[in-house]
């Protein structure tokens, strides 16, 4: 075709205006290239190992490359901040955790550089982990009754660890504490391995400690399970009762996690990484997996995510007012 003085010039410009929006709206399909999953604890922990092992499946998945980052500090706000002021595009995602999502906003709001609503969008649940009631095997009680009433008849004297003030371990005592209408001593520790040791040894006398860290000490009988944070029994512990079991009714407590990614990611590929992570909860693997720790599979909606988000809050929110729980 020719096109010759105005009204080729004409021609020409009408076409290229007509041909211009398959460029400029032209979009890449996602994903195409690498998508780095921001983990806000240091390596080797069980957060990191579980979300790395969720990251291969996730990449085999999306047939898409996954990048583990470990951005660790602040009791995981370093490495939440980071995501959260990341660009939304879906290309940087992360674990969405216990303590920087809905504890340390009450705990340490002058630490917290993020709005969890507003700067964040919730992709999924990954895993709720109950906790096991551990005592040393010099403690009197055998029941949660018994403890509660060795606590009340002495004020103070029960000494309960944690790996440090404000984590799952910490909290579920505090919890207890309230629920039970006892006073106890805590104390903290840098981790939760020092504190179990000490359990152990005798030096304090009660621990909520995790299923995959609580179970060698029990199986090998150093320790005694007294019950189990979550709604129902433990397959690892099918004859220890629950909280709720033992008298403590509607009493739940769990160190979750799940994805999420910064505020203003497109709804479609929030979408996608729900779907995908879905698929990958359902795997006879990774389901044995979880068991095999004490975990309970997660999965769901965004928004049922972000429910779960703020009902934590509010809970721990009241735990830590009314325990006044600060960080010293």
């Amino acid at each position: 075709m020719k096109f010759s003085g105005k009204n080729g010039l004409a021609m020409l410009l009408g076409l290229f205006v007509i041909a211009a929006p398959s460029y400029s709206f032209a979009q890449e399909t996602w994903p195409s290239r690498p998508i780095s999953l921001v983990i806000p604890y240091a390596a080797g922990g069980f957060a990191d190992t579980r979300m790395r092992m969720l990251a291969k499946e996730l990449a085999d998945e999306l047939k898409a490359t996954v990048v583990v980052e470990n951005r660790a500090g602040a009791g995981g706000v370093i490495g939440t901040s980071y995501i959260a002021k990341a660009k939304p595009d879906g290309y940087t995602i992360g674990s969405g955790n216990l303590a920087p999502l809905s504890v340390n906003p009450t705990l340490m709001p002058k630490n917290v550089t993020y709005d969890v609503k507003k700067d964040l969008a919730p992709v999924i649940l990954i895993e709720e982990s109950p906790l096991i009631l551990n005592v040393n095997n010099n403690v009197s009680a055998k029941s949660v009754q018994e403890l509660i009433a060795l606590a009340k008849k002495e004020p103070g004297s029960l000494r309960f660890g944690s790996s440090g003030v404000g984590g799952a371990h910490h909290l579920s005592g505090e919890l207890f504490a309230s629920e039970a209408g006892v006073k106890m001593t805590h104390v903290p520790y840098k981790g939760g391995a020092p504190a179990a040791a000490d359990l152990m040894a005798g030096h304090i006398d009660m621990m909520f400690e995790m299923g995959y860290a609580a179970m060698p000490a029990i199986d090998s009988k150093k320790v005694t399970p007294l019950a189990v944070t979550s709604a129902k029994r433990l397959a690892l512990l099918p004859d220890v009762p629950t909280l709720a079991e033992s008298g403590l009714d509607g009493f739940e407590s769990y160190n979750w996690q799940g994805v999420i990614a910064p505020a203003g990611t497109p709804d479609e590929i929030i979408q996608k990484l729900n779907v995908a992570f879905n698929k990958i909860l359902q795997k006879p693997e990774v389901i044995r997996a979880f068991d095999e720790t004490g975990g309970q599979i997660g999965g769901g909606t965004p928004q049922d995510f972000a429910k779960f988000i703020e009902s934590e809050t509010q809970k721990w929110e009241k735990v830590i007012k009314d325990g006044n729980v600060t960080v010293n």
